[in-house]
């Protein structure tokens, strides 16, 4: 197939209509009108095969978890998604991984309303470029360098799944023992009401792509704080529990990386109304630590005992 003949059939099958599009794909570029009053938030993120997704991931995961993992990047500002952009690196012109891969895409894009708007197809070496566009009410974006000394700190849902799954998968567990643990991995739910529900009340926000310690040292050094942790609070699946113990466990929550949760921090006197307004919307979250005067991220054992990790979270070219 051709790459026009490709790039159509990716457009027939992410095709979402929003007014602010003027003019989409099939174009030089795309014609848009963002909302007056609001400010426009901007991410892009690569997924190269073998490195962010193992090699042999149905083509629809991969198309899904393309768009989440940078819907989650709009999330943990606290903003609404609209538009994207796709580049596509193809090793081959694979019409049946296209439709399946923009299935997957399109299926994602379909729940948020987000528009495909634009973006390139090229050969080479499997790697997929999105790049989001979402909207905030003008200053009132979650940052991350709002932490302050005495807030709490905060995470959404359950931590260690995705990071279980390549584990589970690494030591040769049967695919129906870890299909939970498979289904975080391969399709990650960005958690765009928690964060849109965060706006006005968490002083400073990310999400959790690298790992819990890792990212969490993003929000200490932008903050100018310590992050201290306690490892007994740290939320975990069903799946989890059941698939790993004690120490791995732990590993896999402080630094397995991959889970698309929120972590946040927040006064005490908002904790209460913070929790409340997740509540309802069907986000749970778990207070696990608390800004401190300092430097850095360390998590602790229930007996007080500082834990060190042999490995503190992903980081590309390490």
């Amino acid at each position: 197939m051709a790459e026009f003949d490709l790039i159509d059939l990716i457009r027939s099958r992410c095709e979402i209509a929003r007014n602010d599009v003027r003019l989409g794909i099939g174009d030089d570029a795309a014609i848009l009108a963002p909302p007056p009053g609001h400010e426009l938030v901007v991410c892009t993120d690569t997924l190269v095969a073998g490195v962010h997704f193992p090699l042999d991931t149905p083509a629809e995961a991969i198309g899904w978890k393309a768009l989440a993992v940078n819907l989650s990047d709009l999330a943990a500002m606290g903003a609404t998604p609209a538009w994207a952009l796709l580049a596509l690196t193809l090793p081959e012109a694979d019409v049946d991984f296209v439709d399946r891969f923009a299935t997957g895409f399109a299926a994602l894009a379909a729940q948020h309303h987000v528009a495909l708007v634009g973006g390139d197809t090229t050969s080479g070496s499997l790697t997929i470029t999105v790049t989001v566009h979402g909207f905030v009410p003008p200053g009132q974006a979650l940052r991350r360098d709002g932490a302050r000394v005495g807030d709490q700190v905060f995470v959404t849902g359950t931590l260690g799944d995705a990071a279980a799954a390549l584990a589970a998968r690494r030591r040769h567990t049967p695919p129906q023992q870890r299909e939970a643990l498979d289904a975080r991995l391969d399709r990650p739910e960005p958690r765009l009401a928690c964060g849109a529900a965060l706006r006005g009340l968490a002083s400073a926000c990310i999400d959790v792509s690298d790992g819990l310690l890792a990212d969490l040292r993003h929000v200490a050094a932008r903050s100018g704080v310590g992050i201290e942790i306690d490892a007994a609070a740290l939320p975990a699946s069903a799946a989890l529990l059941g698939a790993f113990d004690g120490d791995e466990r732990l590993a896999l929550q402080l630094g397995g990386g991959d889970d698309y949760e929120l972590a946040f921090t927040a006064a005490p006197s908002r904790a209460g109304d913070l929790l409340r307004d997740l509540a309802r919307i069907g986000c749970g979250a778990t207070r696990i630590g608390r800004v401190v005067d300092g430097a850095g991220v360390q998590a602790f054992d229930a007996a007080g005992a500082a834990i060190t990790l042999a490995h503190g979270g992903w980081e590309h070219f390490a």
